[in-house]
């Protein structure tokens, strides 16, 4: 006989590798929230945000699920529940995930911007993008009838059973191991926290070409270029005795540049830049060509499929699979905490944002941002405008300030805001 329960229970997923340790290492300090906001040339109707979001939420049918704990580990469960948006009433990146009955996302606007927050074990920052793309390009459509309509939606071709792939399981393959590549303990960036867990957030908008430009120069990327800029910054701030401790930079990387996949959930991999201040004659190039061979040595397949059996095989083990979630979670509290003393900060390059040539007189700019517990930089382009923003939640701004002044110092102009 059928339980009827089974008619009225939802899809389900197990959580993604990568996922599976936002549970239980969340929390006010650290929410695990990022956010993509678009600026737009006129104000935003609430009521147009909403007509698009209800379309937007059914391509995306992976965004409509809640966040369950079962006895072995956390999963992923279906839900009927309609996202609604409302104007930003909460700092920036503050909780999404409340309880087992609220959405992991979060649609908002103040004034003339778009904010799509998102709980990161939902997705990682390329699958909220192809959602937030589809939100703005429908909110468009509403408010622009007459130039917006017949314009292609936002092409994600891809199903549901697509985007809800664990595409850590698909590409795991156990006999391809690495060895332990465990880093030294990093240099810690302390001093007196904002209250109530606030971030602080500095944004810099720059021009897109002066930055490649400068980047070429230097014979690397974008990517090398700032998040050496950001080590010399670090380093202009460090005592004598501090120098004694390498600064690490975590750099998340989309694996799907590496694997084919169209899955909306988390598929991204963390390498990391290490640089050791030995003398004080550490230059920019210095920095840079260091940088570049790092990452040269880590952004290819067989070391990212390598990298990706490792993490798996933790989950993998039978024993491990056993264990009460409440085990498995201190466990994991435990040894994330040992990992972000490995960590200076973050650097995250979301990339170049494309849209119609029709959306473009009405979009000023993109950003990114997270939650941090460190200093941490996204940088995401749009247009001839690229938004460097960091998020930290220190006092100080003295790190962001000598960045800055770096960039300045180049003939680079930058645009400054930040958050009262």
């Amino acid at each position: 006989m059928n339980n009827p329960a089974e008619k009225t229970r939802g899809k389900w997923y197990k959580l993604d590798n990568a996922a599976k340790i936002f549970p239980p290492t969340s929390g006010k300090s650290d929410t695990k929230v990022f956010r993509f906001s678009c600026e737009l040339r006129d104000k935003v109707d609430g009521n147009m945000l909403q007509s698009a979001l209800d379309r937007t939420i059914n391509d995306f049918p992976g965004f409509r699920y809640v966040l369950k704990r079962g006895m072995f580990w956390y999963y992923l469960e279906q839900s009927e529940i309609c996202p609604i948006v409302h104007e930003e009433d909460t700092t920036p990146c503050s909780t999404v995930y409340l309880n087992r009955k609220s959405l992991l996302f979060e649609v908002t606007w103040y004034v003339k911007r778009i904010n799509l927050e998102v709980y990161h074990a939902l997705t990682d920052g390329t699958g909220a993008l192809q959602f937030f793309k589809a939100l703005v390009l429908y909110y468009l459509k509403f408010a622009h009838p007459d130039t917006m309509e017949k314009v292609p939606n936002i092409d994600y071709d891809a199903s549901e059973s697509q985007q809800m792939t664990d595409s850590f399981d698909k590409y795991y393959d156990k006999s391809k191991s690495m060895s332990n590549l465990k880093n030294p303990v990093a240099y810690q960036i302390k001093g007196a926290k904002k209250t109530e867990w606030r971030l602080n957030i500095i944004e810099g908008s720059v021009s897109t070409k002066a930055i490649l430009d400068k980047a070429r120069e230097y014979e690397t990327t974008a990517t090398v270029f700032i998040t050496s800029l950001l080590i010399l910054a670090i380093y202009g701030e460090m005592s004598v005795n501090d120098r004694k401790k390498p600064v690490i930079i975590n750099i998340p990387v989309n694996l799907r540049n590496y694997f084919d996949s169209k899955s909306t959930r988390n598929f991204f991999s963390l390498v990391d830049i290490k640089y050791d201040f030995k003398n004080n004659k550490d230059t920019l190039e210095d920095i840079i060509k260091l940088s570049k061979e790092r990452l040269n040595e880590y952004l290819n397949e067989d070391f990212l499929q390598a990298r990706l059996n490792k993490f798996l095989s933790f989950e993998r083990n039978y024993l491990i699979r056993l264990v009460p979630l409440a085990i498995k979670n201190l466990y994991m509290s435990f040894a994330y905490s040992l990992s972000a003393r490995e960590v200076t900060a973050t650097v995250s390059n979301v990339g170049r944002v494309v849209m119609p040539d029709e959306a473009k007189p009405y979009i000023k700019l993109f950003d990114a941002f997270n939650s941090t517990e460190k200093p941490r930089i996204c940088i995401c382009s749009y247009e001839e405008n690229m938004n460097i923003s960091f998020t930290s939640p220190f006092v100080s701004t003295d790190i962001q300030r000598s960045f800055f002044r770096q960039l300045t110092g180049m003939g680079i102009a930058v645009e400054i805001t930040a958050n009262k």
